[in-house]
């Protein structure tokens, strides 16, 4: 079994900003699979279903992205995951918009949602590094990814999780996609 995890905050308000593209990338992919509906477990909205025969565990944590390791650990756990057949996708600052990159372990790159997991489950799990570009002053970044993406960003956005969720059977096949993802988007 695989799990797809969102990494954003749970709130209406905070639905279309730059922190929650990992939230975007998911509910993506349950209406184009046609997953639904969600259900409240784990302190997430999760859904088990199959994608063209692989099971997979969706979810998006709801104890905000600086406490997900909480609803993570507790999925991992109950469905005795491998920590390798866990896929988390989430923005990044240090990455230019639209830019997509993968990665194994390392380093949380200050990602405090990333920061949170590695301390429940350990850090060796893949991270679909989303780029949401960097507002190029380090004091205004907690006010940028809480700000909605303008309208040629949200094209940029939306085109490239429509290019993700549309290869979600080829994310969670191969482990070394950002290239082929990129170009493809």
């Amino acid at each position: 079994m695989f799990a797809l995890v969102g990494l954003g905050n749970p709130e209406e308000k905070y639905s279309h900003n730059r922190h929650n593209v990992g939230f975007m990338v998911i509910d993506k992919i349950v209406e184009m699979y046609n997953l639904g509906p969600y259900k409240n477990k784990f302190q997430s909205k999760i859904i088990t279903k199959k994608i063209n025969k692989i099971p997979i565990v969706i979810f998006k944590p709801q104890t905000f992205m600086n406490l997900s390791g909480t609803s993570v650990q507790h999925v991992v756990n109950f469905y005795k995951l491998n920590t390798e057949n866990i896929i988390v996708f989430h923005d990044d600052l240090n990455l230019k918009l639209g830019v997509i990159k993968t990665k194994i372990g390392g380093s949380d790159g200050g990602h405090n949602g990333l920061k949170n997991i590695d301390s429940y489950i350990g850090n060796n799990y893949r991270r679909i590094r989303i780029g949401i570009g960097h507002p190029g002053d380090k004091n205004i970044v907690n006010k940028y990814v809480l700000e909605n993406f303008n309208k040629e960003e949200n094209i940029i956005i939306s085109n490239l999780i429509n290019t993700i969720s549309k290869n979600i059977e080829f994310v969670i096949k191969n482990k070394e996609i950002s290239k082929t993802l990129s170009e493809i988007n």
